[in-house]
């Protein structure tokens, strides 16, 4: 008769899974698998948090350049505005300042005729102007305030 070896001898992977070397393994296994799964999830949170900080730094900055043209747009507006106010108090007081100078003019050409007589004075916003016209037996008083259009 010959010996034939145990089946069970010669595969050791068909032996009985619950001996407690096979149990300390996959307990083992588990761990490591654990601490595999673990620092693979840290590291995708380290990279998550790194690239969240990345978008942030990108959106900052993207706020930024939008505000600075925006500020620039406004300020650009602002000074195009400021221009076309002082021409046109400009415009205006030179007109008012031919009708003062030929006033002037006339009134110094009819005072020895006894005319006109009058005066003015510009104050900071307005233009106060008062004349007298004499008309044969008549006179007439003429007073007139003129606003500027000067921003205070």
């Amino acid at each position: 008769m010959e010996f034939v070896p145990d089946a069970l001898c010669m595969y050791p992977e068909k032996q009985e899974e619950n001996t407690p070397v096979v149990k300390i393994q996959a307990w083992w296994r588990g761990v490591l698998v654990c601490r595999t799964l673990l620092h693979a999830a840290l590291r995708a949170w380290i990279i998550q948090s790194w690239w969240r900080m990345v978008l942030l730094k990108l959106t900052e900055k993207r706020r930024q350049v939008i505000l600075r043209t925006i500020s620039r747009e406004e300020w650009a507006a602002v000074k195009l505005q400021s221009w076309v106010r002082m021409w046109s108090v400009c415009q205006r007081y030179c007109r008012l300042l031919r009708a003062v100078r030929i006033i002037q003019a006339y009134c110094h050409a009819y005072a020895s005729w006894g005319v006109i007589k009058g005066h003015y004075r510009i104050l900071d916003n307005h233009l106060q102007l008062k004349l007298e016209i004499l008309l044969g037996s008549g006179s007439c008083m003429v007073s007139e305030c003129i606003p500027l259009p000067i921003k205070q």
